[in-house]
């Protein structure tokens, strides 16, 4: 009897304790030292711990790491692409040592796994950047490898039903009768393109379909989902099933590609196919593949465009001389959407497109932030208050204003002014302003802000909702120190106050703002007016 392709190295490798041993490693654990894991780290023990990664049983050793880097293989000679490691900070790598354990807890305290630590080291980050590019992450500073023991896996609310582990997903194929499995990978909504592309892998390799798009935990991903959802009431319903698979993104380029193949045969799949993004060599994939001993075969398929005057989509070199084929891409779909302009028929189907068109709305739908930043008493809280006063005198969306002094107040009382403390404070204005933006509201915030890299993280927190505005308050220093309307800059003068930004402490003035404003050159209400003036070009505000 015909089965499924066997997983990598033959076997699915399940982490998970039965209940007698989990009982007993929670009891272990209440004496341990403890990591809480990461959102992208719990993505990738939950794989661990279910078979995705099978052959692995642990987080790798410094020599496994080493090999995977240089030849994509582990010490032993398997074939595995992309390094598998647990990155801790100092702190908690002081207390380990090889032999010690160290519980693997979630970001809500609950135990997921036991790690028995077999090394302790420190990576080269450059090595790491080297060999998989943009595809390597900001980590700790300390690896640790060894084997996992797992107890459960985090409670997950959303989407349960479009959940199947690799065990889980095989036993549904064989309910259904399916035996041969082709996979379809993505990271963006389907449309009738990828449709057809999809639909012409699995047909081309006599298989059923699994639509097995990459979803990241934490992101606003529920649309993209939505999208898939949608979409599958356009594939056939008996020979097609949606699977999401929880995964950190990696833009390790052929690692990346052929670590997804890897994955998508311990599922249960012999085949995974992808639109072709021009990034990688299909026959170099499939070389690479056939080299490492893999079973499962890679089909990238090149974009297809629509030839209006036949109503169907092509490839590009099939379309016949005098006529012409229609593309458009994900990036030109979103700008469509957000301009308010119309989107081809042919493009996709009302149900994903009505989901889109909420996810990517038109700026005068959009939230925003209006991030000030400059030194202390140059205007930024005034302009700020004239700012919100009008835009709630104008109505449409709620505005919440976030003064630095008042947030200090309320929401940072107990922090100081080190640049730790100052970062942590901008990090807590950034998330709050990021939920006024994500449900459709103006974020008005203040703060001196006076560090770069952290006003681009604050940047990249809000951007995922809406429109980010930062307006560098540029008043210069000796007309912020000649106001001087609390009597800071005369105790920091007098060496009263400790790092104080512009005398003692450094201000990191922004390098592409989109608003720049001198107050000892305009008036209150001019330099509202610009920012308003400014709302009102990006169509935020009619």
């Amino acid at each position: 009897m015909n089965d499924l392709i066997a997983p990598c190295g033959g076997t699915l490798i399940k982490l998970l304790a039965g209940a007698g041993q989990a009982a007993r490693l929670k009891e272990e654990a209440r004496s341990l030292p403890a990591w809480t894991l990461s959102l992208d780290q719990q993505m990738e023990l939950e794989a661990l711990l279910t078979g995705a990664f099978s052959p692995l049983r642990g987080y790798m050793g410094a020599a496994d790491y080493e090999g995977v880097l240089a030849r994509m293989r582990l010490a032993d000679g398997t074939f595995w692409p992309v390094p598998l490691c647990l990155d801790i900070d100092e702190n908690t790598a002081g207390s380990l040592g090889p032999g010690s354990a160290l519980a693997l807890r979630d970001l809500e305290g609950v135990l997921v796994a036991v790690l028995r630590v077999a090394e302790l080291w420190r990576p080269d980050p450059a090595l790491e950047r080297g060999a998989l590019g943009n595809g390597s992450p900001d980590r700790h500073p300390v690896y640790v490898g060894g084997a996992v023991e797992g107890v459960e896996l985090p409670p997950r609310y959303s989407f349960n039903a479009l959940r199947r582990g690799p065990a889980e997903l095989r036993a549904e194929f064989r309910r259904r009768g399916w035996t041969r499995v082709a996979a379809w990978h993505s990271r963006t909504p389907l449309h009738a393109a990828q449709r057809q592309l999809a639909l012409s892998v699995a047909r081309e390799n006599n298989a059923e379909l699994l639509v097995h798009p990459q979803v990241v935990e934490g992101n606003d991903e529920y649309y993209r989902v939505r999208c898939y959802r949608a979409a599958m009431a356009h594939f056939p319903e008996h020979s097609t099933l949606l699977s999401l698979l929880f995964l950190p993104l990696r833009a390790a380029g052929m690692r990346d590609l052929v670590w997804q193949g890897i994955v998508r045969q311990n599922f249960g799949c012999a085949v995974v196919g992808m639109e072709d993004d021009g990034t990688v060599s299909g026959d170099e994939l499939r070389r690479l593949a056939e080299a490492a001993g893999l079973s499962i075969r890679f089909e990238l398929r090149p974009p297809l465009v629509y030839v209006e005057s036949r109503a169907e989509f092509m490839r590009p070199e099939a379309v016949p001389e005098g006529e012409s084929g229609q593309y458009l891409d994900e990036q030109e779909l979103r700008r469509r959407l957000a301009a308010g302009l119309a989107v081809p028929q042919w493009f996709s189907y009302p149900e994903v497109l009505a989901e889109l068109a909420e996810r990517y709305p038109p700026p005068s739908r959009q939230g925003f932030t209006l991030f000030f930043t400059g030194l202390s008493g140059a205007g930024k809280s005034t302009i700020a208050k004239a700012v919100e006063a009008k835009l709630l005198e104008q109505g449409g969306r709620p505005v919440s204003l976030l003064d630095g002094d008042v947030v200090r107040t309320h929401l940072s009382s107990e922090l100081g002014f080190s640049k730790e403390h100052r970062n942590l404070n901008i990090q807590r204005i950034g998330y709050v302003a990021s939920e006024i933006t994500k449900n459709g509201g103006a974020a008005i915030c203040a703060p001196i802000a006076p560090y770069a890299e952290m006003r681009r993280a604050v940047r990249r927190m809000i951007s995922r909702y809406g429109g980010f505005i930062e307006v560098h308050v540029a008043t210069p220093l000796d007309v912020c120190e000649g106001r001087d309307r609390k009597g800071l800059y005369a105790l920091a003068r007098a060496g009263k106050i400790k790092e104080f930004t512009g005398i003692s402490d450094p201000y990191e003035e922004p390098e592409n703002p989109e608003l720049r404003i001198d107050t000892s050159r305009l008036s209150v209400e001019e330099a509202a007016q610009s920012v308003l003036l400014y709302l009102e070009q990006q169509g935020y505000i009619a």
